[in-house]
């Protein structure tokens, strides 16, 4: 008796995206764009909030320039999702260069 078993498609279910150049080139511009936008804001309260909140996590939403701290980078931006449903922000963690990670 000879057994035979399937062969697992192994792999993503959903098909890649593909993107062109210029949308590639065009989606990374509205990212510089919007953290363009977003830095003043970090810049302009980052020196009161590194004494008293170093290393949290600080979410802004550019147009009403509000933003959210937390420890946790999730609570963060939930409060900020919560408070300002449908607009877009960026994270910044409160230390000397505002990067979340490092390398």
């Amino acid at each position: 008796m000879i057994k035979t078993t399937a062969t697992r498609r192994r792999g993503r279910i959903f098909p890649e995206v593909q993107w062109t150049y210029e949308q590639k080139a065009e989606q990374e511009a509205e990212s510089e764009a919007f953290y363009q936008r977003c830095y003043p804001i970090f810049d302009r309260v980052k020196s009161e909030l590194i004494v008293t909140h170093h290393n949290w996590f600080i979410a802004i939403e550019p147009d009403s320039e509000e933003y959210f701290i937390d420890r946790d980078l999730e609570i963060a931006s939930l409060q900020c999702r919560e408070k300002q449903p449908g607009k877009l922000h960026y994270t910044f963690r409160i230390n000397e260069s505002g990067a979340c990670g490092s390398i």
